[in-house]
């Protein structure tokens, strides 16, 4: 009888061990599944802070790496910023280039990416910072992938305000995550035919390059995750960008729209 008892008890003790083994395993890989959930969620998301300076001018903070693009308002529209690690230039026009506000922001060896037609225009102490990268074009730099987009008015013309091949929006990617600036150009094939897109800057102006309606088909063509509104200020004012959120996101709900301030010069002027 003792000896029956001893068995069953060491039958109980067997069975017990093997449910608590299961047990562990199975909290372990529900652990390891969190954890690979969470690394999914971190992965999906850029690591990007944005700060709009004025129209097309902005700071990017994108992991360790800062990048301005088309700084202009002089060095003082800079002040309190960490020093940018390389700048982006997308045209000739003074509302993204001006010469003297890079010269006052003493970038030393800092690089200056600038379509050629930018780079001819930039006197000659910035040269030795610029490196040229025209439409269709792709360089490796400081651990992004950039690529020249074009940017251009439609129909296209001599005399059109910005022409095929003169400007540069660009893809930055880095980690698998792909910003496009779009520059001053309109509802154009070639944005219209980005894949993979997880945050886009759009530009919406009449009469320099487009109104909000066709900034929405542009985006809902395309389908970045998280599109932002940028250099929306035109020759009669402001454009709609709460419009323009509503048609995006009645034609796809599933695209975030921010709206972030790109005028702040404009609140100080009216307090």
């Amino acid at each position: 009888m003792r000896k029956l008892t001893t068995i069953l008890a060491l039958a109980v003790a067997f069975t017990s061990c093997k449910n608590e083994q299961k047990k562990n395993e199975e909290q372990s890989e529900d652990m390891a599944q969190t954890e690979q959930s969470q690394a999914a969620e971190e992965t999906d998301s850029v690591a990007l802070e944005i700060t709009p300076i004025s129209h097309a001018t902005g700071v990017f903070h994108w992991g360790d790496t800062v990048f301005y693009t088309d700084p202009v308002g002089g060095a003082t529209a800079f002040e309190g910023q960490d020093a940018p690690d390389f700048i982006l230039l997308t045209d000739i026009h003074g509302d993204h280039m001006n010469a003297e506000t890079l010269q006052g922001l003493e970038l030393g060896d800092t690089k200056i990416i600038v379509p050629q037609a930018v780079a001819d225009k930039l006197p000659e102490d910035l040269q030795e910072n610029l490196m040229v990268m025209n439409n269709g074009e792709s360089q490796e730099f400081m651990g992004f992938k950039i690529e020249a987009i074009p940017m251009y008015n439609i129909p296209q013309t001599q005399d059109a305000m910005h022409t095929k091949g003169r400007g540069n929006g660009y893809v930055l990617e880095k980690d698998g995550q792909r910003l496009y600036i779009s520059g001053d150009t309109e509802d154009i094939p070639e944005m219209r035919n980005l894949k993979d897109i997880d945050v886009a800057l759009i530009s919406m102006n009449l009469p320099y390059t487009m109104p909000v309606d066709q900034a929405a088909e542009g985006v809902l063509a395309f389908k970045p995750k998280k599109v932002i509104p940028y250099h929306y200020r035109g020759k009669d004012g402001f454009s709609d960008i709460e419009k323009f959120k509503q048609l995006v996101n009645e034609g796809d709900s599933s695209i975030e729209v921010e709206l972030m301030d790109w005028y702040p010069e404009n609140e100080e002027s009216n307090k």
